[in-house]
């Protein structure tokens, strides 16, 4: 390491500059005290040689000494400053002014002999690998960046255990699962219709995958109890009250956990008055109550009190406003209780126990202070209504249009790389033409490839870097670029992170190939399609060829499939990934169905529709024109065997499809679908969002 060499050379230069000056001011005094008088002149004349004189002589001598070193000192520093000023005028990765007045100034004092901005380690070799296992510390977010424990995960508005946490995490990852089985292949079209863009995520939702990616559980780490079954233990019976600063937020992470359980167990069910639900979610919260399963709302505890004993089995928690009846809470408590249920009140419970809540989650029992504090789920408002939405049912009404969608990126065709302003001084050198041929590969495992050659890229978020730039062809800037990579962590503390993770980038693409790969334009930065190809953009290319063209659409279809390999970024769990892998498989789907229902011969559409189907394995329309078709051919047996298997495919995944059976049966009878009149699906809504 350079810095503690850096730091004894800024001790030294101060102890030169600092210490001569305070030792001859303490034992000599200054070295002039006056203008000497006519008489001092005279006796110097006489006699120059005095013990008086020769100290002064050198005192003197050792002022200008110390003037010369300090003149060299600062010469040295303005020309080292004057140098990197120069050199950070060139480099087209601009920092903030901080950065670069902290960069000059540790230039100049520190005496860095190299131009460096970034404490990156030295750029390895091309090697045969795309990516090295070992990544710098400061490559992905480290488990303190998130405030990763053992039990649990903080993420921005809240605090999750680890078992709620992968509850929301595998609910969204079911969440896409339904939106790939429900979608429907469409006739292509420039920007394809509002449905096969499916919507991002809230960006809560995001913030929790990564955090529980960068940070997995211990491999050895027993597994934790489900979480209603953690809330029943540590809630008492009889009625808890809820009081502190803590107390709405625990109670929206107990309306999550106990809603989590029960889209994971349908065993548990939990019930909510109207009063309570508003104080929890806002006043806007009831459309969105009504559309979480096992959840009722109860106009009061009236109305409560019939529905525990109506449920069976009876497990089930109670959320109930401060304000209500005592009689009625104390009626419903023991009812719960006798159904191995829980009530809680947000406020005092005047007839039972009542609990100090933390804004951290943590409850403590005024009655038994020597008892652990157990630590539940507390949310902010705007959280809980993001995390709640993986397990609501979808919008009744068509979404609205200020919906964020993933629309397909248009093909980008090479442009002139705009020139920088010119600064003061000679112009900036050029590098040298390069003959090296560089293709970015997405479609599967990110790769650069140089002369057909994989680059050893260090860094995992430098990997994601490359496959978001080539998955926005416009380019992304610094905001976009962050949020995406690192979800749900302060924007200041990653602009460092960013700067140094596109430097080590480019600087290895550079070293490797001589070319400047990422570019950086009025605050965004894009991949230069006059030095990188895409294998992305190549499929963009060929969907926007074949939603315009009027003649030999069978050709311009069968391009898509063949520019599809696999899915984008295959093996990547990147949040950000998933809205643009979706819009981008639909389109390969849309192609797929549209060959096979162009094709007049049966066994060339199953070997189409084969090649669907293994595209996206879990797409119901698809399985069902591929019956049909099997249907048609006379084999029913293996239409048996392959709607089985299917059913079974979804069952392991935890989708439940009752209608599946219908809607393969019913559209059997026609033959073959068409665009026109593809297979009629399941009037009921999907549990998706």
């Amino acid at each position: 390491m350079r810095w503690p060499r850096q730091l004894m050379s800024l001790l030294v230069v101060l102890a030169l500059l600092a210490g001569p000056p305070m030792v001859l001011l303490f034992l000599i005094g200054p070295p002039v005290s006056g203008r000497p008088s006519t008489k001092q002149v005279q006796a110097w004349v006489q006699q120059p040689l005095t013990e008086q004189t020769l100290t002064a002589a050198l005192t003197i001598g050792a002022w200008l000494l110390w003037l010369l070193l300090a003149y060299t000192v600062t010469v040295r520093a303005l020309t080292r400053l004057q140098a990197t000023a120069a050199w950070l005028r060139q480099v087209p990765l601009p920092t903030p002014l901080q950065a670069t007045a902290s960069g000059m100034a540790g230039a100049a004092v520190f005496g860095v002999t190299t131009h460096t901005v970034t404490t990156a380690p030295p750029q390895p070799p091309p090697s045969s690998a795309a990516e090295t296992p070992e990544q710098p510390a400061d490559a992905n977010p480290t488990p303190d960046d998130r405030a990763v424990s053992d039990d649990g995960i903080t993420v921005p508005g809240g605090w999750l255990p680890r078992d709620t946490a992968e509850s929301v995490a595998a609910a969204a990852a079911l969440l896409w699962l339904r939106r790939r089985r429900d979608y429907q292949p469409r006739p292509l079209t420039p920007n394809g219709p509002e449905e096969a863009h499916p919507a991002r995520l809230p960006p809560a939702i995001a913030a929790v995958q990564a955090t529980l990616t960068d940070a997995p559980a211990p491999s050895n780490a027993p597994a934790p109890p489900d979480s209603f079954t953690a809330l029943v233990a540590v809630l008492p019976t009889g009625g808890l009250g809820l009081t502190g600063p803590g107390a709405l937020p625990i109670g929206r992470g107990l309306l999550l956990s106990a809603l989590l359980a029960g889209h994971r167990h349908p065993t548990p069910t939990l019930a909510i008055t109207k009063a309570a639900l508003t104080d929890l979610l806002g006043p806007h919260a009831e459309p969105l109550g009504r559309r979480l399963p096992q959840l009722t709302i109860v106009e009061g505890l009236g109305d409560a009190t019939p529905h525990v004993e109506s449920v069976d089995p009876p497990r089930m928690v109670i959320l109930v406003e401060n304000d209500c009846d005592t009689d009625d809470a104390t009626r419903l408590a023991g009812v719960t209780a006798a159904n191995a249920g829980r009530l809680v009140v947000l406020g005092s419970w005047p007839t039972g126990q009542t609990w100090h809540a933390e804004p951290t989650g943590h409850l403590h029992d005024p009655t038994h202070p020597e008892n652990p504090a157990p630590r539940l789920c507390v949310l902010d408002q705007a959280t809980a209504a993001d995390l709640l939405t993986v397990i609501a049912h979808p919008e009744p009404t068509t979404p609205s249009p200020a919906t964020p969608h993933t629309p397909l990126p248009k093909a980008v065709t090479p442009r002139p790389r705009l020139p920088r302003q010119s600064t003061r001084g000679a112009p900036h050198p050029r590098p040298t033409a390069s003959h090296q041929r560089l293709h970015l590969r997405v479609l599967g495992r990110p790769t650069l490839l140089i002369d057909d050659e994989p680059l050893t890229i260090r860094r995992s978020a430098a990997v994601q870097v490359l496959a978001f730039l080539a998955a926005h062809p416009n380019g992304a800037d610094t905001r976009q670029l962050t949020a995406a990579i690192w979800p749900g962590l302060p924007r200041h503390s990653l602009t460092g992170r960013l700067y140094t993770t596109l430097s080590d980038l480019r600087g290895t693409i550079r070293t490797a190939s001589g070319l400047h790969v990422i570019e950086h334009t009025d605050d965004r930065y894009r991949l230069n399609p006059a030095h990188v190809t895409v294998d992305l953009w190549h499929l963009h290319a060929a969907v926007q060829h074949a939603a315009t063209t009027v003649t030999d659409s069978t050709t311009a279809w069968q391009a898509i499939r063949d520019a599809y390999p696999a899915d984008l970024a295959a093996g990547r769990t990147w949040p950000w990934l998933d809205p643009i892998r979706e819009v981008t498989r639909r389109r390969v789907i849309d192609a797929c169905a549209a060959l096979a229902d162009a094709e007049n011969d049966s066994q060339r559409a199953l070997i189409l529709l084969q090649g669907g189907v293994h595209i996206d394995p879990y797409n119901a329309d698809l399985h069902a024109r591929l019956v049909n078709v099997l249907t048609a051919l006379g084999d029913n047996e293996a239409a048996d065997q392959l709607h089985n298997r299917y059913l079974r495919t979804l069952a392991q995944e935890g989708i439940d499809d009752e209608a599946l059976d219908h809607r393969a049966t019913s559209s059997s009878s026609t033959g073959r679908s068409s665009p026109s009149h593809p297979p009629e699906r399941n009037a009921a809504p999907p549990s998706a969002v």
